[in-house]
């Protein structure tokens, strides 16, 4: 398959509502192997198929332990059924968000329903990182970002660095 060029904050596409998967096919199943090629090579445990510039609901994500085998998993209109009321804090990354990271609070356990590549639907009870890497590529989805869970002051340093560069990164090089 084939990696796909990420979507880099300040990109507005990030900030898009994903539209819902209509049809599922095998142009479908090719996107989420290049997908998972994108999100193994960054390397990642999860990426929103809007990270690679499509705003589709769907989204794949590994969180298997580095001595664990791979347990590759596709989410095709992934909605939350229910959240507990504990809460969960871990520290998140994001692929669009280079090298920053930051600690999160989320529901420690969520119940989640979504299509796999067949079109049979799943029902997932998850927690820990699982719990975690879901609601952050849910909201992917949903034009959020990780970053818009800290306080304003911390979300707003993020911004503009990130503006920062991509300024930089389209401004010639003189010399």
């Amino acid at each position: 398959m084939a990696t796909r060029p990420l979507v880099i904050l300040p990109d507005p596409l990030l900030r898009q509502v994903s539209k819902p998967v209509e049809r599922i096919d095998d142009e479908l199943r090719k996107f989420a192997a290049d997908m998972f090629d994108t999100m193994y090579d960054a390397p990642g445990i999860g990426l929103a198929a809007v990270q690679v510039g499509e705003p589709i609901r769907m989204l794949v994500l590994d969180v298997a332990g580095k001595d664990e085998p791979k347990n590759p998993q596709v989410f095709i209109n992934p909605e939350i059924l229910a959240k507990s009321e504990d809460m969960n804090v871990h520290e998140e990354g994001c692929l669009s968000i280079p090298d920053y990271y930051a600690e999160v609070e989320r529901p420690a356990r969520i119940s989640v329903k979504a299509l796999d590549l067949d079109g049979k639907e799943k029902i997932v009870e998850a927690d820990g990182i699982l719990a975690t890497c879901l609601q952050h590529e849910i909201d992917h989805l949903n034009g959020v970002l990780f970053i818009d869970h800290l306080s304003k002051l911390k979300r707003d340093m993020v911004i503009r660095k990130f503006r920062k560069l991509a300024k930089e990164r389209k401004s010639p090089v003189v010399g």
